[in-house]
């Protein structure tokens, strides 16, 4: 299943530079409010910008500066800056549990101009004082997933869908040939949201210190006023005041800007001479989280929408230097993924099984790590999830879509002509034109029940067990994290701190082994530099350059709002099949989970 996430992967290591002046004048050696905005959100990916790649505004980024906070003697309050900014449920879980401790020594003040579901979770947990601006609302409305069939579309175009599946649970052809999931599909389904849901009250009831019933958790939307009645939140005022409440508690005047707009250290001219002249590496021993986000395929492509993704011939190298480099103590992979190419996966879980022979590797599992995805997580040291997490979707299906009757409605007629009589429908199995016939079917069939076999064998061999094991969890099932764990196929509970943690202790290194985090290659600075940074950069140019131009051929469904995002997730999934790779381990449904 495929729960929203943006795409990305990781190249070139960049030193994350520490922010020394707040946007005020002030020190961060002086007493002061931390100020974390997240108006722009705190995806997997980060951000980005034509002269370089990721900036320092990802949630890897985040977690980090959170845990500065917990050694920095002059940091006295902290003031979060919302907005309507909305989150994804696992990274709100993370966020609340790794900023609950900190409220229990300094304020901690929250403002948003609306709360959903997961931001709710966030400051529920995070923050001693909620704000809501007086004309917003919360829309604590309880769970739900959206799925997006098209077997009417299909049919009205003439499309023929000529799919296959391996594992009772996955669902493949379903988006194409039914209206609504079948009773396999929607049980697991509500299975997973049901562990989902339980995480998603319990962390609201821990830190509104109150239960769900009397918070009606499910009967919102609220009005401000409604939700201040019911004590979702604490104070209704606008951002202004709640910053000067935080300084207020805090005693202190000044504030500096940690992460979020106004701290981007990085860009503009000095960036281009900072870039130019060459940017040194961390050289000190570290561990070294790596992200790991989007659609997976091999060379770029399969987020038809987007300009990221994993692919195989860019994250693989990224994983051999790390196993090459003394200085990277242990890496963490942040994964969230609903998978893409058998291949790409099989040939990166290679590589992960490499790469831990020299240092130990642990999965930090974020919004989701399904299919493909957790085919390469299941070769780490260890797994680590959150309650919220989606995981598994152990499957593969085979498939692709035949045009050829839409070609006919507009008058276009395709004829195969064979080199050898009668081989005209095995030499064109590969043409989205033509159907196949039963023997090429059964050929491929048999291709597809070979992978998922293989599949199995890679999953036990890397989580250390046997495939009769693997197998009560796999066809296609999907769970959260709680279920997960009782199912072996994660280690523990938790997110990005807790993997870190981990990944120190795996390593023999203390607790304050510095984290060094992996930043993308890309953008027009690494182009200049050339080498392998300048290709990787000219391949991220050329498919920005292409999601754009999908973009504004999609723009007229901008009306429509969120089917365009659950359209281009759609053909990102499917990419792969365009690139004559038939057998996919990736989640069969676009998924909304709100």
């Amino acid at each position: 299943m495929l729960v929203w996430a943006l795409a990305a992967c990781d190249g070139r290591p960049r030193h994350v530079d520490e922010v020394t002046e707040s946007n005020e004048g002030g020190s961060l050696l002086a007493p002061h409010v931390a100020e974390f905005d997240l108006r722009d959100g705190a995806t997997e990916a980060g951000s980005s910008s034509l002269l370089g790649g990721s900036g320092a505004n990802g949630f890897a980024e985040l977690t980090a500066k959170i845990d500065e906070l917990s050694t920095n003697g002059a940091t006295r309050g902290v003031f979060v800056r919302l907005g309507g900014a909305a989150f994804a449920m696992a990274r709100a879980e993370e966020f609340a549990r790794i900023m609950g401790p900190l409220r229990k020594s300094m304020p901690v003040v929250c403002h948003a101009d609306g709360y959903g579901n997961a931001s709710l979770l966030a400051v529920a947990g995070a923050c001693s004082e909620v704000w809501l601006t007086p004309a917003g609302t919360v829309e604590a409305v309880g769970l739900a997933a959206q799925l997006v069939f098209a077997r009417a579309l299909f049919d009205k175009l003439g499309v023929k869908v000529d799919f296959m599946q391996e594992g009772r649970f996955k669902g493949a052809e379903e988006p194409f040939t039914r209206d609504e999931p079948s009773p396999d599909a929607r049980s697991s389904l509500e299975a997973a949201l049901g562990g989902i849901r339980r995480a998603w009250l319990d962390g609201i009831e821990r830190g509104r210190g109150a239960t769900a019933e009397s918070l009606r958790l499910e009967d919102g939307p609220y009005t401000a006023n409604d939700a201040r009645d019911l004590k979702l939140v604490d104070k209704l005022g606008f951002e202004a005041e709640a910053r000067d409440r935080t300084l207020e508690l805090a005693g202190v005047k000044t504030r500096a800007v940690v992460f979020g707009r106004g701290n981007e250290p990085h860009s503009g001219l000095g960036e281009l001479f900072r870039a130019l002249a060459g940017t040194p590496q961390l050289g000190i021993p570290h561990v070294t989280v790596v992200r790991a986000t989007g659609a997976i395929s091999m060379a770029g492509g399969a987020g038809l929408g987007s300009s990221e993704g994993i692919t195989q011939q860019e994250f693989g190298p990224v994983l051999r230097r790390l196993a090459r480099d003394p200085l990277t103590r242990a890496v963490v992979l942040r994964i969230d993924s609903p998978g893409g190419s058998a291949l790409a996966s099989d040939l990166l879980w290679r590589e992960v099984m490499d790469l831990r022979k020299t240092k130990p590797v642990v999965v930090s599992i974020g919004g989701m790590a399904a299919s493909g995805g957790y085919y390469i997580a299941a070769a780490a040291n260890k797994i680590v999830a959150e309650r919220t997490s989606i995981i598994g979707s152990i499957g593969v299906v085979m498939g692709k879509l035949v045009l050829g009757g839409t070609l006919a409605q507009a008058g276009v007629h395709v004829t195969v002509v064979p080199a050898r009589e009668g081989g005209g429908a095995r030499a064109a199995y590969g043409s989205p034109l033509v159907p196949w016939d039963d023997a090429t079917r059964g050929k491929l069939e048999h291709a597809m029940k070979s992978t998922y076999r293989l599949f199995l064998e890679r999953i036990a061999e890397g989580r250390g067990t046997n495939v009769s094991a693997i197998e009560p969890a796999a066809e296609g099932r999907i769970m959260a994290g709680d279920e997960a764990k009782e199912r072996g196929l994660i280690d523990e509970l938790g997110g990005l701190t807790e993997a870190i943690a981990l990944a120190r202790a795996l390593a023999h290194e203390g607790p304050r082994l510095p984290v060094h985090i992996e930043r993308e290659a890309g953008g027009f600075l690494e182009l200049l530099r050339g080498g392998n940074d300048g290709e990787a950069s000219r391949r991220r140019l050329e498919r920005e350059a292409k999601a754009k131009a999908v973009e504004a051929w999609l723009s007229p469904l901008d009306v429509a709002g969120p089917l365009r995002d659950d359209v281009l997730a759609f053909a990102g999934l499917l990419a792969p099949l365009s690139q004559n790779e038939h057998v996919l381990a990736t989640s069969p449904f676009v998924l909304t989970v709100k």
